[in-house]
């Protein structure tokens, strides 16, 4: 068997094709826009498609530096952090408590979904943990994290149906969230509110005022910089102290303070917070990162677990989606904003947090914006999760 890596470069202008062609595809199939498929899925999935066709006529595997990509991510949520203002955090305060005890009651529902999903198919319930919360809501890093339990638990190949398991949600994520805030959103006649600024993106039809040149984009870069440094500084001492945060999430905290004490210090400070230039850099951010983890996906290795694998996975999108429509959005408000937290409930709750962000921007971008629903789910999918996730799945192991 012979494999093919691209270098870090390659891969990110591979990436910018691959996204480029998704943006193709979009525009000439009305389907795809109707339910709010993002231009990266699309890309994505068509690559990760074209590569497991040339693996199995060819036997070549292709595969791809994503350090990149990694780098990608923490630009976008940095974005997110410049653009937050502790009035919109006041305001979603009963929201984000909420959010975050749907969660928390969400993740106990995927690993009971598990269990009995693989008692059902009559394989090892270790199999149902892994196909739960540790791959889904967890997503392809807490399934590596937990592997080694899982194996000693008696599944030797608990590695390789936790990322196959994460894989495939990965893909089912980014397919379920906008489909379903459209759906909502056409049965309850809902509206954005125009008056709010967008936190993420630029409206298909918006006409900016503002100019774009080097320099707005420059100084976006420079503050984002100085936010991710800071970021860094801070993740590096809170993991001194045993308290272990994703980077971004770090990088996420450090720019919401920056935006929000700078301004009010130096008035006359031109902060990019909000302007259509950060927007850019966002947009940019998120899409090239969603298409780099979609093409890079082997989609053989969740050939090679089919069967029961696919019917406990079928019975946790059921539940995903019906615990959306039935829980998340009357609870979260039966409102506009409640339909796009919806669609990021899909993303993540199946995927990961920038599935979410990425659905939840595909339907902004054509609706209007929804700024409460972008602070609250990153904080809730990436900040909390993680730690009520870990007591889940030992619990889960254990039973």
């Amino acid at each position: 068997m012979h494999e093919l890596k691209a270098n870090a470069f390659l891969s990110y202008t591979i990436g910018i094709l691959i996204f480029f062609i998704g943006v193709k595809l979009n525009s000439q199939f009305t389907l795809l826009r109707k339910y709010h498929i993002p231009e990266p899925v699309t890309g994505g999935l068509l690559a990760a498609f074209c590569i497991l066709f040339i693996y199995q006529y060819t036997g070549v595997t292709v595969s791809f530096d994503l350090h990149t990509r990694d780098i990608l991510l923490v630009y976008f949520f940095t974005c997110i952090g410049i653009n937050a203002r502790f009035s919109d955090l006041i305001s979603g305060g009963k929201p984000l408590l909420i959010l975050l005890a749907l969660t928390l009651a969400f993740i106990i529902i995927q690993d009971v979904v598990g269990l009995t999903g693989a008692a059902l198919v009559g394989a090892d319930s270790a199999v149902g943990v892994m196909a739960g919360s540790a791959s889904l809501i967890g997503g392809h890093g807490t399934a590596i994290a937990w592997a080694p339990d899982a194996r000693n638990a008696g599944l030797d190949n608990a590695l390789e149906i936790g990322i196959a398991s994460a894989t495939l949600g990965l893909v089912i994520a980014s397919l379920i969230g906008g489909p379903i805030a459209s759906l909502l959103i056409k049965r309850y006649r809902l509206c954005a509110n125009l008056d709010e600024a967008p936190v993420v993106g630029i409206a298909f039809d918006d006409q900016a005022s503002e100019s774009i040149d080097h320099l707005n984009i420059m100084s976006v870069i420079l503050v984002i910089h100085i936010a991710m440094i800071f970021g860094y500084i801070l993740n590096e001492s809170l993991t001194s102290f045993g308290f272990k945060l994703p980077l971004f999430v770090s990088c996420l905290l450090t720019a919401i303070v920056m935006s929000n004490v700078i301004p009010p210090i130096f008035p006359r400070m031109q902060w990019p917070a909000r302007t259509v230039a950060l927007a850019l850099v966002s947009d940019f951010s998120l899409g090239l990162f969603l298409a780099m983890s979609l093409m890079s996906m082997q989609l053989w290795t969740i050939a090679e677990l089919a069967g029961p694998l696919f019917v406990i996975l079928a019975m946790q999108t059921f539940a995903a989606i019906a615990f959306i429509f039935f829980l998340v959005f009357p609870l979260m408000g039966g409102n506009y904003q409640a339909a796009v937290l919806s669609a990021g409930f899909g993303g993540f709750s199946m995927g990961a947090t920038p599935t979410a962000i990425a659905n939840m921007t595909a339907v902004t971008k054509t609706h209007g914006p929804a700024p409460t629903a972008f602070i609250i789910l990153p904080l809730v999918a990436a900040f909390f999760v993680d730690i009520a996730n870990a007591f889940v799945i030992r619990a889960a192991l254990a039973w």
